[in-house]
């Protein structure tokens, strides 16, 4: 019986010993969407940067509805090693545009590397418009929010309405209330005599 156990051992210890000098092959690869994805939620903290603009379709599609699409606008070629990246952005007016493209170089090349391994060794800034802060703000109030906005407005007067009938007919069953007690003290008064 101990032969037996000795003999289970030395075969899971012979198919250990096996796997440990076997090469396992295969190959990572990134979809271009993560690679995105990682810089757009990078750049996210760059001061000076109000966004990484997506184009018509993509602006319309922000104004519409809230979106949290990091990768709009985000345009990266993934090579087996390499990464290239091309941004259209809106900077905030008053900002040293300069500094912020080294921020935006640094930052993705840093956060690619440390998440993937890739290296990044190309990214093209283009600066498509420069606004105010406010102005930036104001502009990318979507219909959505408008909406949320005009349904609470609506909802605040009707709750105000509704508050001021119910006062109202509070006061009237009042007054009504007075008058009905007066006609009974009117009529037993009248009874009496």
């Amino acid at each position: 019986m101990s032969n037996k156990n000795e003999d289970k051992k030395s075969k899971v210890t012979d198919t250990k010993g096996q796997n440990q000098n076997q090469t396992i092959k295969g190959d990572l690869t990134f979809d271009d969407k993560v690679i995105q994805k990682i810089i757009g939620i990078a750049l996210e903290e760059i001061e000076g940067l109000l966004t990484v603009d997506g184009g018509f379709l993509s602006n319309l599609a922000g104004k519409i509805v809230n979106t949290d699409d990091v990768t709009s606008g985000i345009d990266v070629e993934v090579g087996k090693e390499q990464v290239a990246v091309d941004l259209d952005v809106v900077c905030e007016y008053g900002r040293n545009m300069n500094n912020i493209y080294d921020s935006i170089k640094e930052i993705t090349t840093r956060e690619v590397k440390k998440m993937t391994g890739l290296n990044v060794v190309e990214v093209n800034v283009n600066v498509v418009d420069v606004k105010s802060k406010e102005q930036y703000e104001e502009e990318n109030t979507t219909v959505q929010d408008k909406l949320s906005e005009a349904a609470e407005n609506t909802s605040n007067f009707v709750s105000k309405k509704t508050d001021n009938v119910k006062e109202a007919t509070s006061d009237v069953r009042d007054k009504l209330s007075d008058q009905v007690s007066n006609v009974q003290d009117n009529v037993m008064g009248s009874r009496v005599k």
